[in-house]
């Protein structure tokens, strides 16, 4: 049985972290309100480009762009996953690690060969161990960095697909919901396909310059929002995990340290009983 001093130490060390954990809690619920905010903010922009996008293929009529072509290359996939630089967030990377693992065995059974670029810690970690080819990895995700990652990734996936480097990217990334829930999401981000329009009327567009050269300048803006929008989409996504897995932390703390008070507490009274069982003991000795 642990004396009084042992569960008075693990008491002092139970209360030392969970002031750890509501710290961290309290640090990740400020970060999560910009994350929020910067990710429904952006939702709007990206879904009035994509019905743009779609109103003036549909004018413009047959379009011939490298973004929207099926490469040649058949057997190659790119798979691009976006996790956290730093743990401490629940299921937060594990989940969406071990669904693409999953999505990339499929793809390797159906003869695929699949090559990665990792976005955190945790993704580049995870595949690196594994022994799946990561053709790049990249960490220090801080927002202030999304623009740029985006810009380069963007860059990247457009020097690939024009040079036939793979049949098709895939982005995998958690969509934020809520604090509670994060849902793994798995899309083709290359060749791109044209969503429908919102209203059926096309109308009569003049496009000046042509249909085709202004899909050439939205395409490319399209696909690196969609990419920056999956950035600020992991960011929310973590910080509402780390915030929820901190305040369960921090409730478990306490649940623990009220247990533990409570068997100081008989420890010590059995303790005093035992010395008074000896004094009385002693004194009907005498």
């Amino acid at each position: 049985m642990p004396s009084l001093r042992d569960i008075r130490n693990r008491i002092q060390s139970v209360k030392n972290t969970r002031q750890i954990t509501r710290a961290m809690k309290l640090v990740a619920g400020a970060k999560l309100k910009r994350a929020t905010d910067a990710a429904v903010a952006a939702r709007p922009y990206q879904k009035a480009l994509s019905e743009t996008i779609a109103r003036v293929a549909t004018a413009a009529g047959d379009v011939e762009h490298p973004l929207l072509m099926q490469p040649a290359n058949t057997k190659d996939v790119l798979v691009v996953v976006l996790s956290s630089d730093r743990g401490l967030c629940g299921s937060f990377n594990n989940t969406l690690l071990r669904r693409t693992e999953d999505a990339i065995k499929e793809l390797q059974k159906s003869g695929k060969s699949v090559r990665l670029v990792t976005y955190g810690k945790k993704a580049g970690a995870y595949f690196t161990k594994r022994g799946y080819t990561v053709q790049a990895r990249f960490i220090d995700l801080r927002p202030a960095r999304y623009k740029q990652l985006a810009d380069e990734l963007t860059a990247l996936l457009i020097h690939e697909i024009q040079g036939g480097s793979f049949s098709e990217a895939i982005l995998a990334f958690n969509e934020f919901k809520s604090v509670m829930t994060q849902i793994p999401k798995f899309e083709v981000v290359l060749p791109m396909k044209l969503s429908n329009p919102a209203d059926t009327v096309v109308g009569n567009y003049i496009f000046e310059p042509s249909g085709q050269e202004i899909l050439a300048e939205l395409l490319p803006k399209a696909l690196r929002t969609r990419l920056f929008q999956a950035f600020l989409e992991t960011e929310a996504g973590e910080q509402g995990a780390r915030m929820s897995a901190m305040d369960s932390a921090t409730r478990n703390a306490s649940e623990l340290i009220d247990g533990l008070t409570l068997q100081y507490n008989r420890a010590r009274q059995a303790a005093i009983t035992k010395e008074l069982i000896e004094i009385v003991s002693g004194a009907e000795a005498l």
